[in-house]
């Protein structure tokens, strides 16, 4: 593990005393101005943070790891976070736990308010608003180990624990067609989310392999809030050729959806079939249930606390993995075949 930046490390690479470093750093006097500036271009370059992950943090251990999660109202995330907490507890850390609520700028502030409290590690599913990963960069460059897991910035080479969404909705998708369906719709998410786009992905795959037309008006991207999932299935079936079956992003879109079918007097499964993912509680609920795919929770949170943690304790470089872990679709009475 890298260590963090400290001013120690300034002083010696220019040559100077840590007081200079120190004194110009505090932009305090007595300090000459081209040394000032060097100090500060060089802080600037190797992204010094002060009282922030400090020298102590090097010497003495603080055993935290940090949590940033896009909202802990759904199952999934919940359910996960519950998973990270007990893995970290039986290795003796404990768990700062933050949500961005879907938020860019409250997840900038969440890691800032993580490295205070110095955390040692931190681990990461980004918040739909996240484009830009320069904050991420950052956390890597200082040496702070960083495991993502569900939505992460595909390009970042850290360790990940993810499911194959792609297979996944491949077999979501194969699941209507082979009971029927003819013409199957998706309902994604965000496009700058890394999970939809990599399912969107598994359901053309699965309409390219059943010689099935990649129809543009069958694929609607939606927020993740029920009301938008209502006012665009109701758009998505008054098309002409409206579809017979729907593979939805998450189950929350999906009760959305059928909200929208039963105000359109659709019946479901009979006329338009359904496959969602995650399988929240609320799936085997409502009427008619909700076919899912299901992901091992407790096992991604339980791998990304072990990944983090490993990388917070090698002694020598650690090498980022990614783990890749199968689904399961259950399948209930919204796919259910006529």
């Amino acid at each position: 593990m890298k260590h963090q930046v400290t001013i120690k490390d300034l002083a010696k690479q220019l040559n100077v005393s840590v007081t200079t470093v120190s004194r110009a750093l505090r932009d305090l006097p007595d300090i000459h101005p081209d040394t000032k500036k060097a100090v500060l271009d060089l802080a600037a370059e190797l992204d010094y943070q002060p009282n922030v992950l400090a020298t102590s943090l090097v010497k003495s251990k603080t055993k935290t790891l940090g949590l940033v999660v896009p909202d802990l109202g759904y199952h999934f995330f919940s359910t996960i976070t519950k998973a990270i907490e007990e893995a970290a507890l039986k290795a003796g850390y404990s768990v700062l736990i933050t949500q961005t609520q879907e938020s860019y700028e409250r997840e900038l502030i969440n890691i800032q308010n993580l490295l205070r409290s110095q955390v040692e590690g931190i681990v990461i599913s980004l918040s739909r608003e996240t484009k830009n990963f320069d904050h991420l960069i950052r956390l890597q460059k200082r040496g702070m180990p960083l495991v993502f897991f569900d939505r992460n910035a595909e390009d970042i080479h850290a360790s990940k624990v993810m499911v194959d969404n792609e297979v996944s909705a491949y077999e979501a998708a194969k699941h209507l067609i082979d009971n029927g369906c003819k013409r199957v719709a998706f309902v994604a998410g965000s496009t700058n989310v890394s999970v939809s786009n990599q399912r969107l992905e598994g359901y053309k795959r699965a309409l390219r392999a059943h010689q099935m037309k990649i129809d543009d008006k069958l694929i609607i991207h939606s927020d993740y809030f029920q009301d938008t999932a209502i006012q665009l299935t109701h758009q998505l079936m008054a098309i002409k050729n409206p579809p017979d079956g729907i593979v939805v992003v998450s189950d929350r879109l999906a009760v959305g959806v059928m909200l929208a079918l039963k105000q359109l007097q659709v019946k479901i499964p009979e006329q338009v079939k359904i496959v969602s993912f995650n399988n929240e509680p609320i799936c085997s609920v409502i009427s008619p249930s909700i076919s899912s795919v299901a992901q091992p929770l407790e096992t991604i949170g339980k791998l990304a606390t072990e990944l983090l943690i490993e990388q917070i304790e090698s002694k020598t470089d650690f090498e980022p993995q990614v783990r890749v872990l199968k689904t399961e679709l259950v399948l209930r009475e919204s796919s259910r075949r006529d």
